[in-house]
């Protein structure tokens, strides 16, 4: 049986993630590809129940290093019930956000480094890492997600300006220490215009 894909969807707040997920999806069915979509922190029965641990609530819920250990515990039993098995079958599977959203967001945004983060996650998923990652960028998208959820926000989408800005950068440096997995896509324009980018990052894979 041939191996199916795992591609995630990462970036900050707002860059249209959700959105281009479900288009990106259609568009492999529209090419006869089998694809299963789902989210993280999700995606399995148990990664949900750690979902609303890690977002609801104040700031002062988790430390640093309890929240990565959460996600990694929530992405361990993803991986398990539902990535694995569905690539394994030959399906391909999009994910809106992996592991390196925690690279981004705790270990770089959030200072625990993201090589320790990595090295958590590691442990737990093994040598499950994507095999294409697409970055979405936009220059308005802490705006667009301010504008989308007004004054209501999860714990993390909540935190300052400044954090985000750090968490932009890490994706940034994710990317350039490993381009070939990790491609940026400019999430600007029409949602068109973005899904056609996204087919051209993965047309290698196709």
């Amino acid at each position: 049986m041939t191996r199916g894909r795992f591609i995630t969807l990462e970036g900050g707040e707002g860059v249209g993630k959700t959105t281009q997920l479900r288009a990106l999806a259609d568009a492999l069915r529209a090419r006869g590809i089998d694809v299963v979509t789902t989210r993280e922190p999700g995606g399995s029965d148990g990664a949900e129940a750690i979902r609303r641990l890690l977002l609801e609530g104040g700031e002062e819920r988790w430390n640093a290093p309890a929240e990565a250990l959460l996600f990694a515990a929530a992405r361990t039993d993803h991986v398990d019930k539902l990535v694995r098995p569905a690539v394994q079958s030959g399906q391909w599977v999009l994910s809106d956000r992996f592991i390196d959203s925690s690279l981004a967001y705790q270990g770089g945004a959030g200072g625990l480094g993201i090589e320790a983060v990595r090295a958590i996650n590691a442990f737990g998923i093994e040598e499950w890492f994507p095999d294409r990652t697409l970055l979405l960028l936009h220059p308005d998208g802490a705006e667009r997600a301010r504008a989308r959820d007004g004054e209501v926000s999860d714990r993390i989408g909540g935190r300052p300006a400044s954090y985000h800005e750090g968490v932009e950068q890490a994706f940034r440096d994710i990317a350039a220490a490993e381009p070939e997995r990790v491609h940026l896509v400019d999430a600007s324009g029409s949602p068109e215009q973005v899904t056609g980018r996204l087919l051209t990052a993965l047309e290698d894979l196709l």
